[in-house]
């Protein structure tokens, strides 16, 4: 340190006197390194925020094909119906008509239900529907001790105002009578039914379901009824004369014949089954 700084410090020191000194020369410095003075800077705003690069924004995904739309799942009859013969023998109004609350259905020879069957089509048919984005309706899901009756099961797809609705079932011809058909409604009009609005759209909706039904599960429209068409128009049913939205049945096949109902009783073939479902409510729906 040259000699007049270190004077000027001993008559400065003594006096009390505020030292304004710039030291050079004795190692150090006032003036702050680069690194210092970046390091004073984050320390003497600790609310700033630090700069971020924009990522990109993230990419949408895709819309699912059936979102926005709305089935209803009628799985035909119920495990229950067996043991209340007399509350599903109690007659409802149909419209046209009066008719049976429910029945039990059918079975195959060795005892594989209908309802057994309907509810399990319709657990997969449902899974199916929600991964492309439809909203699914059951309208039982075997949770009632028996039914619900015709008229209930119309009304579930009515107050849902469902886009499609659709009616699983197996039927129980003779043995011999292979493959599936769809019913359709007919024309009705008196009391409660009034199906002008529903039967053009509900007879796309069956033949959707012919087609991909057929190849989904290699199986063979009907040989003993619709003509080989696949297609069964009815006016005795509940279900469909008291809908107000596109409704549909689907006889999946036989139980009572052996070939037919080797496949209903196979897991993988109701999976299939399933698949053909939802592929023609899908073709339907989406135009």
């Amino acid at each position: 340190m040259p000699y007049a700084h270190r004077k000027l410090l001993a008559l400065a020191l003594p006096l009390g006197l505020p030292l304004a000194l710039t030291l050079t020369g004795c190692g150090g410095s006032a003036a702050s390194s680069p690194q210092a003075t970046r390091t004073a800077d984050a320390k003497a705003a600790p609310g700033a925020t630090p700069a971020t690069t924009p990522s990109a924004a993230p990419t949408p995904s895709p819309a699912l094909p059936l979102a926005g739309r709305t089935v209803v799942i009628d799985p035909g009859h119920n495990p229950g119906n067996f043991r209340h013969t007399a509350e599903i023998n109690k007659k409802v109004n149909i419209g046209t008509t009066r008719k049976e609350c429910d029945t039990t259905g059918t079975s195959t020879n060795a005892g594989y239900t209908e309802a057994a069957f309907t509810l399990d089509v319709s657990h997969r048919l449902r899974d199916l529907l929600k991964k492309q984005g439809a909203t699914v309706i059951l309208v039982h899901d075997g949770e009632r001790p028996y039914g619900p009756c015709i008229d209930e099961r119309a009304r579930a797809g009515n107050t849902a105002k469902a886009d499609a609705a659709i009616s699983v079932h197996a039927d129980g011809s003779a043995a011999g009578n292979r493959g599936f058909h769809v019913i359709l409604p007919a024309r009705v009009s008196g009391g409660g039914a009034d199906t002008a609005k529903i039967v053009g759209p509900s007879r796309t909706l069956g033949e959707k379901l012919v087609t991909r039904f057929a190849r989904a599960t290699g199986s063979n429209p009907a040989n003993y009824i619709g003509s080989g068409t696949g297609l069964d128009v009815r006016d005795d049913l509940g279900g469909l004369n008291l809908s107000t939205v596109p409704k549909v049945f689907l006889e999946c096949g036989n139980m009572r014949d052996p070939k037919d109902a080797a496949l209903l009783t196979d897991a993988a073939w109701r999976q299939k089954a399933a698949q053909g479902i939802a592929d023609g409510i899908g073709a339907y729906l989406q135009g």
